[in-house]
């Protein structure tokens, strides 16, 4: 019973931190918009059909039955994209559509400039990097959060894997992963994972400062999706999680930042980009990552969501239809070119994008499923055949991924 409601309270408090991500974000939309003047439609906690709803100064303020994240609607930053999201006909009773207002009774919004539809868009983002710098300092300020960073030294090379016999020696530090400097070993782990399972080149410091480069052929968990040269690394003293690496609130936020850069670099390699998509990883595998960090240490669990605030800042920025980067870009267009863009090109792009990224998010749904699923299994055969022998078996890609001891393998 206890078991039951620890699980429970875990899964809320995850629901609860992700859903103030988000929160966060259309907050900030919501206070720019207000604060400039512009039309505010609704401001929703969760989605869907309302629960509880209330019109208060032109907005209608509601509670909706799907209590993850919310949304703020803008008509005249997206006109007709929040219609289907916020259930505009559905009075949140069950018993019905509205009925539809009257011919020739419907508001004409004006449009807004160009520079206040960037000012809105940016404070979405810009909600979320205050929230990121918010936990950064918390999270300095308590004595008990773990920090540091596990370094690139080889303590162990794991027999019959990929490392053993290919010039890696124990002692050793990883330098670079195919020109790509390394100086974490996260960073290390990221590299291997863009590398994929094709020869990669290994540049080394060896113990008395001699430098050599070797080529090592990663391999490829099956059941995790995860690849592997069969290291591990040294263990520090206090183990910390990766996306901890120092007290240091800008050395924090700098970590966050450049980590989802390099996976966005990588994405748009084209030598990098096939094996990158393969292995990112999608709302499930988030959410277990928070879960997971949830049960073991309340205080990594922030520094995730801290790392979860400036992903979502970052990716929001980019300029692609749908996202608050696309709002920008449409806007710069016409404070340049000084003429706005076609309605239709607007909206048949962001019906396009919208598309693509629901696609996405299907297809990443059914990714993480298959991946827990099947390391589930390859962890229930580890477990049986440790049973059924007297020295457990190798499970040499089972450590060392995002959220395992920092000592893990690799």
């Amino acid at each position: 019973m206890a078991s039951i409601i620890a699980t429970a309270g875990a899964i809320a408090v995850v629901i609860l931190l992700f859903s103030l991500a988000v929160f966060i974000h259309e907050f900030g939309h919501f206070l720019a918009a207000r604060k400039l003047g512009m039309k505010v439609d609704a401001f929703s906690i969760g989605f869907g059909p309302a629960i509880w709803k209330k019109k208060i100064g032109g907005v209608e303020y509601r509670v909706s039955w799907i209590l993850f994240g919310g949304y703020v609607a803008l008509p005249q930053l997206d006109p007709a994209g929040m219609e289907k999201i916020q259930g505009k006909h559905d009075d949140g009773s069950g018993k019905g559509a509205e009925p539809e207002e009257p011919a020739g009774s419907a508001e004409v919004v004006p449009d807004a400039p160009a520079w206040k539809r960037i000012v809105v868009a940016v404070a979405g983002p810009f909600g979320n990097i205050v929230l990121a710098v918010f936990l950064a300092v918390l999270l300095a300020v308590v004595p008990w959060t773990r920090f540091g960073e596990l370094g690139t030294e080889v303590g162990y090379i794991v027999p019959g894997c990929p490392a053993e016999g290919s010039g890696i020696a124990e002692g050793d530090t990883v330098v670079a992963v195919n020109s790509n400097p390394v100086n974490t070993w996260f960073e290390l782990l990221t590299e291997v994972q863009i590398a994929g399972d094709r020869e990669a080149e290994f540049r080394l410091r060896t113990k008395d400062g001699a430098e050599k480069a070797v080529k090592v052929t990663p391999r490829k968990d099956e059941a995790t999706g995860k690849c592997y040269i069969g290291i591990q690394g040294v263990r520090p003293d206090v183990s910390s999680a990766y996306w901890m690496p120092a007290r240091n609130p800008l050395e924090q936020l700098k970590w966050d930042a450049m980590s989802i850069v390099r996976v966005l670099k990588a994405l748009v390699t084209p030598k990098e980009s096939g094996r990158v998509a393969k292995s990112l990883g999608g709302p499930i595998l988030i959410a277990k990552g928070l879960y997971v960090q949830v049960r073991e240490d309340f205080w990594d669990a922030l520094g995730f969501l801290r790392f979860l605030c400036i992903n979502l800042a970052i990716l929001n920025l980019l300029p692609i239809p749908v996202l608050d980067g696309g709002h920008c870009m449409f806007a710069l267009y016409e404070i340049v070119s000084r003429r706005k863009p076609s309605r239709k090109f607007v909206d048949a792009t962001t019906n396009v994008f919208g598309c693509l990224f629901i696609a996405l998010f299907i297809w990443l749904i059914w990714s993480d499923s298959s991946r827990i699923w099947k390391a589930n299994r390859a962890e229930a055969e580890y477990e049986a055949k440790a049973a059924a022998s007297a020295e457990p078996p190798e499970n040499p890609a089972g450590q060392g991924g995002l959220g395992s001891s920092p000592a893990g393998q690799h």
